[in-house]
């Protein structure tokens, strides 16, 4: 069986990917640690490297977890990295995102503001059906407020053109969280939004398999 590492996005676990079909993989998740006062993306890489067992893993990363496969590596060689609904760099953020980053309007979000789970977040995720909504939800309120806090800082003032020759971005083209417009994907989902992995896991199964088996 091929070993297959998993980095879901912010504040997520495992669950994100429990729709995608496996196959013959043997799929390994990465789970979020709590971060240290003022850590870089770098350094909170650094300390998540030792879930990684394999030597020139494969890396899936998903929204956030797509930045981190990033910054993982720039520690290790990766045999393949692929990321969905993330972005590359830090010129493929939305403009909105990189002005919180400048001028640190993130940290006047309430975060306990940012973990209700209202009507907003289906429409901005692609949520649509009822079981997909409610996941979102259960995600949503598990998110740990201390890293929703870290997380929203280093995102906003990620500063990366380091680009690994092996990476493959898969894209939603109806993405309203990271808009398709900023990125260059190298695969497009026509209308797929940011909640993809969950609603159109049997298209993204295909895709994925096709490029690592």
């Amino acid at each position: 069986m091929k070993d297959i590492w998993f980095i879901s996005g912010l504040g997520a676990d495992e669950r994100a990917f429990q729709f995608l079909d496996f196959g013959n993989w043997n799929p390994h998740f990465v789970h979020w640690i709590p971060p240290q006062q003022d850590e870089t993306i770098g350094s909170y890489a650094r300390r998540l490297l030792p879930q990684i067992s394999s030597e020139n893993p494969v890396l899936i990363g998903y929204s956030f977890g797509g930045m981190m496969a990033i910054e993982l590596a720039r520690l290790i060689p990766t045999a393949k990295l692929i990321i969905l609904a993330s972005v590359k760099t830090s010129r493929e953020l939305p403009p909105w995102f990189r002005m919180a980053g400048r001028t640190s309007a993130y940290a006047f979000v309430p975060t306990s503001w940012v973990l209700k789970p209202m009507s907003f977040y289906n429409w901005l995720f692609g949520a649509e059906r009822p079981d997909d909504k409610r996941l979102l939800a259960e995600i949503i309120r598990a998110t740990d407020v201390q890293f929703l806090a870290w997380a929203m800082k280093v995102i906003t003032r990620w500063q990366n053109d380091f680009i690994p020759p092996n990476l493959i971005h898969i894209h939603g083209t109806a993405d309203k969280v990271l808009p398709y417009r900023y990125v260059k994907a190298d695969i497009s989902v026509e209308n797929g939004g940011h909640f993809m992995l969950v609603n159109r896991a049997a298209e993204l199964s295909a895709i994925l398999h096709q490029l690592i088996d």
